[in-house]
């Protein structure tokens, strides 16, 4: 696409690529929530005619690549085109429909919840990375080993990061719920080392990430310690396994079961974050005061 191509693509259909629909149309105006921060009410206006854009929450605006700069944080035009580019032709929505049983698990359909029109593509959403940021965790980790993932629940959208399982499925975070998208499994990332580092969940991973504590080594994600039987087959091949797993009631049991299993060769680095709940909360503390 040359930049008469890109300033052609309609603003509308951006944002559609993106996951994001608009909450009302009136004449040529169609308003938005805003795509890269939180609001409540819609005050992002786009009018179709003029291909433009309006945030009456800050006061910008204006066309496809400044609305591309509020993504990117990036006031470059190179970065700008790169990821209209990228995004308009690549964030193809990949249409199913995941059923997530409750907590109860039961198995009523009046009891599950639907998610549908399921997009993935990079994490490049302000707000998200912003979350991560507000946990310690830097936009180079998280761009690396995260992708956002944009639904439809009830008929409403969300966005969230998403972090792949071995399966296909996700694990999804944002700020304000945790979900799964089936199926669900262990994650795993293999650099054919003879050492694993194992984690409740993808957080404390990336905790691990930013904190520089291994170099190569293979990495194990449980994304729920009720899955710790479905590592074995993983974990048996591993001469040292280095357990970063949550200081509570549930760590300890799962701990208790790998030592069982494995013996000495189970290491419990949890002595790092002595006095804290797990690795994230950790290094939350060790982030600079405001």
């Amino acid at each position: 696409m040359n930049i008469e191509d890109i300033r052609a693509v309609p603003i509308t259909d951006f944002l559609a690529r993106l996951g994001y629909g608009p909450k009302r149309q009136r004449g040529d105006e169609c308003w938005y929530l805003a795509p890269y921060r939180e609001e409540l009410t819609a005050s992002f206006q786009v009018n179709i005619r003029k291909n433009v854009w309006h945030d009456f929450g800050t006061g910008r605006g204006g066309d496809i690549f400044t609305l591309a700069g509020e993504f990117v944080g990036s006031n470059d035009f190179k970065e700008q085109a790169d990821f209209i580019t990228r995004i308009y032709g690549g964030l193809a929505p990949e249409r199913k429909t995941v059923f997530r049983p409750k907590e109860n698990g039961k198995n009523n359909p009046d009891e599950r919840e639907c998610m549908t029109d399921i997009r993935f593509g990079p994490l490049y959403n302000k707000v998200l990375l912003r979350y991560l940021e507000g946990r310690g965790i830097c936009s180079d980790v998280a761009l690396t080993n995260c992708e956002e993932v944009r639904y439809s629940l009830h008929g409403k959208q969300y966005f969230a990061i998403g972090f792949r399982n071995r399966s296909g499925g996700y694990e999804l975070r944002n700020r304000f719920f945790k979900r799964s998208l089936s199926p669900k499994d262990i994650s795993l990332t293999d650099n054919g080392s003879d050492i694993c580092n194992i984690f409740e969940g993808f957080i404390d991973y990336l905790s691990w990430m930013v904190l520089g504590l291994g170099y190569g080594d293979d990495c194990l994600v449980l994304n729920s310690v009720a899955l710790l039987e479905r590592s074995f087959t993983v974990l048996d091949r591993y001469e040292t396994i280095n357990c970063y797993l949550d200081r509570d009631e549930a760590g300890r049991r799962t701990l208790e079961a790998l030592r069982k299993r494995y013996g000495n060769r189970i290491e419990d680095r949890s002595a790092l974050y002595k006095g804290f709940k797990d690795l994230n909360e950790y290094l939350q503390n060790r982030l600079p005061q405001d």
